[in-house]
């Protein structure tokens, strides 16, 4: 049996692939009013801007490649049973190699229904703009697959219990903030190892344990494999 690594990422980790993120200076936040393209509440009133906004995304995500934090958290499968459990609703994760990742936000590359949160279709590669006239194959009107603001996260059960199962556990590129998200770190079981991987790291002393490593997403990554690798030859 593998140790069981769970890995909580967040916008820092696909920024390196040249992926906006929406917090930072100069973030996606700072051109668009966030309740606008964002939120429940903006879908409704204007869901044409919404989809406008996400499939400026789908282009966007087009031009990206996976970087190499995505492509190390990967190639750890060969030693973990790895759990990537992001905030991101790209898929450089999936396209690194990564085979147990679950979204905490939605996916922009799928589509689901107005009708019925739980049907979702992937999108085409060739037919990635939707509008509010788009349709599923069930014939339902179809939204930009994403957690809006004003909307629960349903995953976010599922998240918990994975942590609470890990051996390890890793937070990568987010500024523990975001909630629910940010709250998944006190699903660790006591004595198991945490690393936070941030360059501007939060404060993380009232949480007992925390190893930061002060980096970016690709170089906190090789120095998180370099430690892993120390631990399993008993250094």
């Amino acid at each position: 049996m593998k140790p069981k690594l769970v890995v909580s990422t967040g916008a820092g980790i696909s920024a390196e692939s040249g992926i906006t993120t929406f917090r930072d200076a100069g973030g996606l936040w700072e051109n668009y009013p966030v309740m606008q393209v964002a939120s429940a509440d903006g879908f409704r009133r204007d869901p044409e801007l919404v989809h406008e906004f996400y499939n400026a995304r789908r282009r966007d995500l087009l031009k990206a490649k996976p970087n190499a934090a995505h492509l190390s958290l990967a190639e750890l499968e060969k030693d973990y049973d790895v759990y990537v459990i992001t905030q991101n609703v790209d898929d450089l994760h999936e396209r690194a190699g990564s085979h147990n990742v679950l979204h905490l936000h939605g996916e922009l590359m799928k589509m689901r229904s107005v009708l019925d949160p739980g049907y979702i279709e992937p999108l085409d590669i060739d037919h990635l703009e939707t509008t509010p006239a788009t349709r599923g194959k069930n014939g339902d009107p179809m939204r930009p697959h994403i957690v809006f603001f004003q909307e629960p996260v349903p995953n976010i059960e599922k998240a918990a219990g994975l942590v609470a199962e890990a051996d390890v556990f890793v937070v990568i590129g987010t500024s523990l903030a975001v909630y629910p998200a940010a709250g998944l770190i006190h699903y660790v079981r006591r004595g198991v190892p945490v690393y936070y991987i941030d360059p501007r790291p939060a404060d993380t002393s009232g949480i007992p344990g925390v190893e930061v490593i002060k980096a970016t997403a690709t170089e906190g990554m090789r120095i998180l494999t370099q430690r892993l690798t120390e631990c399993r030859n008993g250094k």
